[in-house]
C-alpha cells in the first residue's frame, strides 16, 4: 500500500501494514482514532499482526500490536510458554497495553504495563519512537511502554510491544470458597497463608481462587484452602462479569475487602469510570499538541 500525502482523500478506516505507514496517515492532516470511531480517519492495526522475534531461552517475544491474545498465545504453547494475562474476550495486544487490561491472573503477575519491557509508538506528529528493549532488566530510553499503558490511544498509535512471558504451569486447580459474609471470608483468606495467582470475588457470596505450580505444592495449597474444588467454567463467569463492568481500580489482596464488585483482578468501584486526569491531559498535549488524535 503506498504512503499517501496530505493532498490525497483518505479512507474512513486505514489499516496500515507498516510503521512508515502508520505515521504517514496521522501526518495527513484529518483528526485520527484509533481502534474506535471518532476522527475523520479510523487507524487500525489489523493488518500488523505479526511475531517478529521470539527467545524461548529468554522468555522475551516482539509482537506487532495488531496479534490478537489467543493468536500469541498459540504461538507460545508449543514451547511450554505464555503471556500471563486473561482480560475478557479475545482483544489485541496493542489494545491491552492501551487499556492496560487484566484479569484475574493480575494479582500474581500485574497487568498488561507489568509484563511490557519495550514498544514502538508512533505519536500524532508522525515521529516513531523506541523504548525499553528485548531483556527483562534495561535502561534503554524513557519508559514508553509504561507510559503508554492505560492511555485509551490519546497519546499515539502503539506499534510493536516487546513482552516478558512466563512458563505455563505444570498444574492448575481451582477453588471456590463460599459464605453469606464476604468480608469475613476475604480477611480469613489474606491472613492465611495461600498464595494463589488467580483471584475473583463473585458476588453475592463467593471468591474463586487458582493455584498454580508444581502438584504437590498445588495439592498443599488446595488442602490449606476453605473452598472446595471447582472447574474452570467459574473464570468464564469471571470473565462475563468483567466484560460487563464499568469503572475500574485493581483489587489489592493487601487492602481491607471493598464491598462492591471486585472483578478478576479488579475491584469495580460503583459510579462513573474515572475521569481523564488533569495530569493525564498535560501529557497528552504535550505529545498531541495539535490535538490530531481524538
Amino acid at each position: 500500500m503506498p504512503i499517501l500525502s496530505s493532498e490525497q482523500a483518505l479512507p474512513s478506516v486505514f489499516e496500515p501494514e507498516s510503521v512508515t505507514e502508520a505515521a504517514a496517515i496521522l501526518t495527513a492532516g484529518s483528526s485520527v482514532s484509533i481502534e474506535r470511531e471518532g476522527g475523520d480517519v479510523v487507524l487500525s492495526t489489523a493488518r500488523m499482526n505479526r511475531v517478529l522475534e521470539y527467545e524461548p531461552g529468554d522468555l522475551t517475544v516482539i509482537v506487532e500490536a495488531g496479534i490478537t491474545l489467543s493468536e500469541l498465545q498459540a504461538a507460545l504453547l508449543p514451547h511450554g510458554q505464555m503471556l500471563a494475562l486473561d482480560p475478557p474476550g479475545d482483544p489485541t495486544i496493542g489494545a491491552c497495553l492501551a487499556g492496560d487490561l487484566s484479569g484475574p491472573l493480575h494479582h500474581q503477575y500485574g497487568g498488561m504495563g507489568d509484563l511490557v519491557i519495550g514498544a514502538t509508538v508512533v505519536l500524532a506528529d508522525g515521529t516513531i519512537a523506541s523504548s525499553g528493549g528485548k531483556v527483562v532488566k534495561n535502561v534503554a530510553g524513557y519508559d514508553l511502554a509504561k507510559l503508554f499503558a492505560g492511555s485509551q490511544g490519546r497519546l499515539g498509535l502503539v506499534a510493536r510491544v516487546a513482552l516478558r512471558l512466563h512458563p505455563r504451569p505444570e498444574v492448575q486447580a481451582t477453588v471456590v470458597c463460599q459464605s453469606d459474609d464476604l468480608a469475613a471470608l476475604w480477611r480469613e483468606l489474606h491472613l492465611s497463608k495461600l498464595t494463589p495467582a488467580a483471584v475473583d470475588v463473585l458476588p453475592p457470596d463467593r471468591i474463586a481462587l487458582r493455584f498454580e505450580g508444581g502438584l504437590a505444592a498445588v495439592e498443599a495449597q488446595i488442602d490449606a484452602s476453605p473452598g472446595r474444588l471447582a472447574d474452570d467454567s467459574v473464570w468464564g463467569e469471571s470473565a462475563r462479569r468483567q466484560a460487563r463492568a464499568g469503572a475500574t481500580r485493581k483489587l489489592d489482596w493487601n487492602a481491607d475487602f471493598l464491598i462492591a464488585r471486585p472483578g478478576p483482578g479488579i475491584a469495580y468501584v460503583e459510579g462513573e469510570p474515572a475521569a481523564w486526569s488533569p495530569l493525564a491531559e498535560r501529557v497528552r498535549s504535550a505529545f498531541d499538541p495539535q490535538g490530531v488524535l481524538v
